[in-house]
């Protein structure tokens, strides 16, 4: 490696690299710790003044949710304050009823439970006596029953010293004061006060920030990106967008799973199936704990009211269908209700939040978490936000390919492009993915930062990549040849003439018939590239013969090259390498003068760059597409030129002693 490629500079490695998302700062940016003691500072105050903050945020994501109702009144005529006045009331009725039915069924389930106790007590017996014959639960029971008392009784050893008899123990004494009513009212309304006057800050709040949305919007605009307008503007709309959707698709998927829910509880014989169809409406807004929740109390109560096991079994079969119904038809039918966050997120956010302001925070985690991602892919401070919550994407495929490369994992490899495969060909995956990943290692080989084992561990996990795409591949070239079959066909009938223009310019030509001989020009990553290649052409029906770059020097290449190769390709993922390339096609081209011989310079931003111009050469070609377009071309070869004979000079003294003579 020369030293000019050493010594390769950070600014053409980004030009080399095309423009992409970076999401770790240079060195050169400003320290970190200012952010980071901003947001503890930030978690100080949410802890601190949670009394204050917790209505506050319920009432702003209330109104992200109220919001669109209300604009679609004013759209119908209604004014203002009445549309506001309106949407608030009966949302706040709503929630209100619902409170309401659901503690009057609590009541009811818990008069009720006293009467199922005999139930519960027998099925445990029988649990008792389950097992094998010798009863193993009744054995661990007893063994445990019996460490109990043994541990009392330790306890009720010690005696004090120099005393015979034991303490004497204390007498109950139940003191009896006449009752005062006022005392009692103030007893019963006293707990009440905190909930009702925060439930009426909220209404109050939710209520001025409808009115005035336009007006808080712009003074947040001013306080927080007056200098950035266009990034604030789309940071407010996300943000308000994700959140609403997020509540009301939930609120959407929710009832569709507590509707059904209560019809079939009701059906099989459950008590108060609205109750538990309620339930699941609400905490299923709490993620992955409060769909256990919702399944648990149902399954318990089963338990409870039939003394057999059947009431048990079809509780389970009817959640178990809801949830699979839900997951794989609900959902995915409601696609708005993603937000945008990664399931490991949505879970540390969970936990997070329920730390901080207790169950209300469990249940506001995913829309709060929303936000700070929506902040922080709008605010370069707080990014990482974005790449700890977000559910995109942090490394491009090519990164994410190059990484696994360099990991020596084939089969992580193998399924992201099975995902890519499924929607796209195997000519654009290697030509947008996996030829850039190579690339990637050819930058870092540049810049002295991959040793020669790194490069041949690349080559061999590629190689396997390859090798593992080898059935995707056989059936595109199935799908090209049934593909063909049918043009044939068509064309066989008569048929109005095609216009012009319509024609494919996309397609590559079919190989079927040609052979092709492919290799690497200076090294393993090379290799991988020409074998990349070779799989393509494949696809097109071509016989392909792929050999390493160490097959030149002792010219083993020129005997594995077969006589009736059409085309000879030499890939290079150097594009500096202009002048290796040109040597080694004029030695195949001087070889084998009847065949068609051309160069690859792979590069990624094709558009801003024309190849090198390589004499003697049939084609040049950068991209995958170009190259397997020129290699199953039927182009003839162009004319070499004779190889010119070496002659050796005579040695100059016998020239100047000759002269000298023919002067005397």
């Amino acid at each position: 490696m020369s030293s000019s490629d050493a010594k390769i500079t950070e600014a053409e490695l980004e030009n080399e690299l095309g423009p992409r998302r970076v999401y770790s700062t240079s060195p050169s940016s400003p320290s970190r710790m200012p952010a980071f003691a901003s947001v503890l500072a930030v978690i100080a105050i949410l802890y601190f003044g949670k009394d204050v903050l917790l209505p506050l945020a319920i009432a702003v994501l209330l109104t992200f949710a109220l919001a669109p109702i209300s604009s679609r009144l004013r759209k119908l005529g209604l004014p203002r304050i009445p549309a506001v006045i309106v949407t608030v009331v009966i949302a706040f009725l709503v929630l209100v009823l619902f409170g309401l039915v659901v503690a009057g069924h609590v009541a009811e389930v818990a008069q009720n439970l006293p009467a199922y106790q005999g139930n519960i007590i027998a099925k445990i017996r029988s649990l008792q006596e389950s097992g094998t014959d010798s009863g193993i639960v009744r054995r661990l029971t007893s063994v445990v029953e019996s460490v109990g008392r043994e541990l009392s009784n330790a306890e009720e050893r010690p005696i004090a010293p120099g005393t015979g008899s034991r303490p004497r123990e204390p007498l109950l004494v139940e003191i009896f004061a006449p009752s005062r009513p006022i005392e009692t009212l103030t007893s019963l309304i006293g707990p009440l006060l905190g909930p009702i006057a925060s439930l009426g800050l909220i209404i109050v709040v939710v209520i001025f920030m409808l009115l005035e949305r336009e007006e808080l919007r712009d003074r947040f605009i001013r306080l927080v990106g007056y200098g950035d307008l266009h990034r604030t503007t789309e940071a407010i709309q996300e943000a308000g967008s994700r959140v609403a959707r997020y509540l009301l698709m939930q609120l959407v998927v929710n009832c569709a799973y507590g509707v059904p829910l209560a019809i079939g509880l009701w059906a099989v014989g459950i008590p108060n199936p609205a109750l538990w169809g309620m339930l699941a409406i609400v905490l299923r807004f709490v993620p992955y704990i409060g769909p256990v929740i919702a399944t648990i109390l149902p399954l318990f109560l089963a338990f409870a009211v039939d003394p057999g096991w059947s009431l048990v079994l079809w509780v389970g079969a009817i959640f178990l269908v809801l949830e699979l119904t839900s997951n794989n038809v609900v959902e995915p039918w409601l696609y708005g209700s993603r937000t945008g966050l990664s399931p490991l997120a949505i879970i540390v956010a969970a936990i997070f939040w329920a730390w901080l302001w207790g169950p209300v925070g469990l249940v506001l985690s995913t829309p709060l978490t929303v936000c700070l991602a929506v902040l922080g892919r709008y605010v370069p401070q707080f990014e990482f936000l974005e790449v700890v919550f977000g559910s995109d994407p942090v490394l491009d495929p090519k990164e994410r390919l190059y990484q696994r490369l360099l990991a020596g994992d084939p089969d992580e490899a193998t399924d992201y492009a099975e995902e890519f495969l499924e929607e796209d060909y195997l000519e654009d995956y290697y030509g947008k993915v996996a030829i850039p990943a190579l690339l990637l290692a050819e930058k870092d080989r540049r810049r002295g930062v991959l040793t020669a084992e790194q490069m041949e561990q690349v080559f061999g996990t590629a190689i396997t990549l390859v090798s593992n795409l080898a059935e995707i591949a056989q059936e595109e070239e199935e799908e090209e040849g049934e593909e063909e079959q049918k043009e044939k066909e068509s064309a066989a009938r008569p048929s109005t003439p095609p216009k012009e223009g319509n024609g494919d310019e996309s397609e590559l030509p079919d190989g079927r018939g040609k052979t092709i001989f492919c290799i690497g020009g200076r090294g393993p990553l090379d290799d991988a590239s020409a074998a990349m290649l070779a799989q393509v052409l494949q696809v097109q029906g071509a016989e392909v013969v792929a050999a390493r770059h160490s097959d030149i020097p002792n010219r083993r290449a020129m005997s594995l090259v077969p006589k009736q190769s059409n085309a000879i390709v030499v890939c290079f993922l150097n594009e500096d390498s202009a002048r290796h390339a040109s040597i080694l096609v004029r030695r195949f081209k001087r070889t084998y003068p009847a065949i068609r011989v051309g160069a690859v310079l792979w590069v990624e931003n094709q558009e801003k760059r024309q190849p090198p111009t390589l004499r003697e050469a049939d084609f040049v070609a950068t991209t995958l597409t170009s190259a397997a377009r020129e290699a199953l071309a039927d182009a003839p070869p162009s004319l070499v030129a004779p190889a010119r004979k070496i002659r050796t000079r005579r040695s100059s003294n016998k020239t100047g002693i000759a002269a000298a003579r023919s002067d005397l």
